[in-house]
């Protein structure tokens, strides 16, 4: 019963950090409509830019940090304000084209400044093993999946209670109806994107500081994508608690169903729920239904 509860709870803090890469998907197609296949390798580039400067130049963590957040910010800034605005009218296909391109841009990027060794990545977290009774858990997954949890909370109160996440969800309800009450898009999406930037820093930092900064976690950012399609596209509750769902049923499936089957089930174990599901409720846990008038 304590092995189960521990590949429970490992399995439910993994969730957390991939709820937290999809709220950066979810937070910029709510407000502009786009999907941002981009926002793995915003957290991969932020992950190795803070890793550059805290391995190869010697910058400490807690400099390193907020360096990190104010560059993936501008850089969020700058993919928003040269890219994508100029194809604000454009069909939603030639935008998710465009954020193809920027995902490889911002791999190439990195790889031309960091290389695509794996590096180590120490933020002063400890990872010292807890024991609470017969139960093992490890410092480091409770404290970043508390980090987590923190920063989702936040997300979620700025959406529901200050004025400018009001403004987003109007934003999101209906992108016409919010220009004529006279709110700028414009600013609406910057700020969505400098949001999905401080995602990309936490979830780089948090995953670089667990497996090491190298390219390969830009599939660990990927399992966001059946966290979506479970969760919903729209919706933020749903990003949480698919999230919660996608890590705990990977974990137990890696530790009871990899011996029968074999391993390797955490590369895919997350898609097949996910087209599993969306036979059942297309539109997600939380979705809304779309309906056309013909």
């Amino acid at each position: 019963m304590m092995f189960f509860l521990e590949v429970l709870i490992g399995g439910l803090l993994a969730g957390v950090m991939y709820a937290l890469v999809a709220l950066g998907f979810v937070l910029i197609f709510k407000a502009s409509g786009i999907f941002n296949f981009a926002q793995a390798a915003m957290v991969l580039f932020a992950a190795m830019f803070m890793g550059g400067m805290h391995n190869d130049w010697g910058l400490p963590y807690w400099l390193a940090i907020p360096i990190t957040l104010v560059i993936m910010i501008g850089v969020a800034w700058v993919i928003e304000r040269v890219v994508l605005r100029p194809m604000v009218n454009q069909e939603p296909i030639i935008l998710f084209m465009s954020t193809i391109g920027i995902f490889f841009a911002l791999i190439g990027f990195a790889e031309i400044f960091w290389g695509s060794r794996s590096r180590t990545l120490d933020v002063g977290i400890p990872s010292d093993p807890i024991f609470l009774g017969d139960l093992l858990l490890q410092s480091y997954d409770l404290i970043t999946a508390a980090i987590v949890a923190a920063l989702v909370v936040g997300l979620v109160l700025f959406s529901q209670k200050t004025r400018m996440g009001r403004v987003l969800r109007a934003v999101a309800d209906d992108h016409q109806a919010a220009q004529s009450v006279g709110i700028k898009l414009s600013t609406v999406w910057v700020v969505v994107w400098s949001i999905a930037g401080l995602v990309a820093v936490v979830a780089g930092i948090v995953w670089g500081g667990a497996l090491g900064v190298q390219p390969v976690m830009v599939d660990v950012a990927f399992k966001a994508l059946p966290v979506l399609l479970l969760g919903g596209l729209t919706s933020i509750p749903g990003a949480i608690v698919a999230g919660l769902i996608i890590g705990a049923g990977e974990a137990l499936a890696e530790v009871y169903l990899g011996p029968i089957i074999g391993g390797g089930i955490d590369s895919w174990f997350a898609y097949i729920i996910a087209m599993a599901f969306m036979v059942w409720r297309p539109e997600g846990l939380f979705g809304e239904k779309i309906i056309e008038r013909i």
